[in-house]
């Protein structure tokens, strides 16, 4: 069974809880188990998170896992060789591992890098590859004959499955800031402001502006270019012709799948507690209601001015 390396960031998924920990699959290793201390952090079920393995056991099969040592760099480098690793093993099938898959990561430091090759040039990939099969020869003995790995008929599907996933996919870039305008209509201004960063996207890259809780907002947008920025200046230029500031909090790059789940319930809860807020004042109007109106002058004489 192939286990993990000390110090090796991984990506994991919580299955359950004993009294000390949690118990945890390592999805880059064949969903082996781990476990992490409850003193490490606030953990949630079957959500994937990033975690540094301390201590493997080979005797006993314990791998110990620590949460609070994993870096924003270990973070980046564990996301990017599980999504390399995601998309092979949605190409590769149990005899293309035996056969090209695993001959792949020896040759190259990821089988990903070799597909990169295969799009352009695949016979220098894969026709570096055989097999050995067995067969019968002309006086009845078995014979072993060397064979490509793979049918001419395998190859060309395996090519054009590689081909169609490898295609390049639209990046999601994000830039966070904070948008202030404390003049009369200053909510009005705001929104104005917003509308001229959305103007300034294009079909290619689409500008997006999102309110996450006032004043912090995030501009979105996706493009091909991993370089590509979010030009805030149309927004900036906008929002101080009214006294107003914007200021950068995250400059734009390129977000993860995880970094836009940790803003999707960000948002999600800032969107709870405004419902929770909003519901506490309608309480409040209620019971204030409920007291109806006092007519002053045919009031009893408990009233008095």
């Amino acid at each position: 069974m192939k286990i993990p390396r000390n110090l090796m960031a991984l990506l994991y998924l919580m299955k359950s809880m004993a009294d000390s920990g949690a118990y945890v699959s390592l999805l880059e290793y064949n969903d082996i188990e781990g476990m992490i201390l409850f003193s490490e952090f606030l953990i949630k079920v079957e959500r994937i998170e990033p975690v540094m393995v301390l201590r493997v056991d080979k005797d006993k099969g314990y791998i110990d896992l620590r949460k609070r040592r994993v870096s924003e760099e270990d973070i980046q480098a564990c996301e990017e060789r599980y999504n390399k690793s995601k998309l092979v093993h949605s190409i590769m099938r149990h005899d293309l591992y035996i056969h090209v898959g695993w001959p792949l990561y020896k040759k190259y430091a990821h089988a990903f890098e070799a597909f990169k090759v295969i799009v352009n040039d695949p016979d220098s990939v894969l026709d570096a590859f055989t097999r050995e099969v067995k067969e019968i020869g002309p006086d009845g003995g078995e014979v072993t004959k060397v064979v490509p790995a793979l049918s001419e008929e395998v190859k060309d599907a395996l090519v054009k499955n590689i081909r169609r996933r490898m295609t390049p996919q639209p990046l999601k870039i994000r830039a966070d800031i904070e948008l202030k305008c404390f003049q009369y209509d200053g909510v009005l201004h705001i929104k104005e402001a917003m509308s001229k960063a959305e103007d300034a996207g294009n079909k290619e890259c689409p500008v997006k502006m999102k309110l996450i809780a006032a004043p912090s907002y995030v501009l979105n947008t996706q493009t091909l270019d991993k370089e590509q920025g979010i030009a805030s200046e149309v927004c900036k230029k906008e929002i101080e012709q009214y006294k107003g500031k914007l200021i950068i909090k995250m400059a734009s790059r390129a977000v993860s799948e995880r970094e836009d789940k940790l803003l999707a319930e960000q948002m999600a809860k800032v969107g709870q507690e405004n419902e929770e807020v909003s519901g506490d004042e309608d309480s409040e109007e209620e019971e204030d209601s409920g007291m109806g109106e006092i007519d002053l002058e045919n009031a009893g004489p408990g009233i008095t001015e």
